[in-house]
């Protein structure tokens, strides 16, 4: 879980192991904050090739999760999870 206090970068994952992975992402009493996906490594993988644009009102949360296969992490999303 992370609360978000400005926008972001979620770095390469290392040392990833075969399994799932799941991760709340709340934004702070201010909101309007941004995940990017490491885009140097594309390790991040998404549906159509696109990243999901995060739920920007404050104090809401949106839920990602991922499935390894020790190389690359895909990814779905649960928007504005409540």
């Amino acid at each position: 879980t992370v609360t978000l206090g400005g926008n972001r970068t979620m770095a390469a994952p290392t040392n990833m192991r075969v399994g799932t992975y799941i991760l709340h992402v709340i934004q702070d009493g201010v909101g309007g904050r941004t995940i990017s996906w490491d885009p140097t490594t594309s390790k991040f993988k998404w549906p159509a090739g696109v990243a999901p644009t995060l739920t920007t009102t404050a104090n809401r949360r949106d839920m990602f999760s991922f499935v390894s296969d020790g190389t690359n992490m895909y990814g779905s999303m649960l928007p504005d999870v409540r």
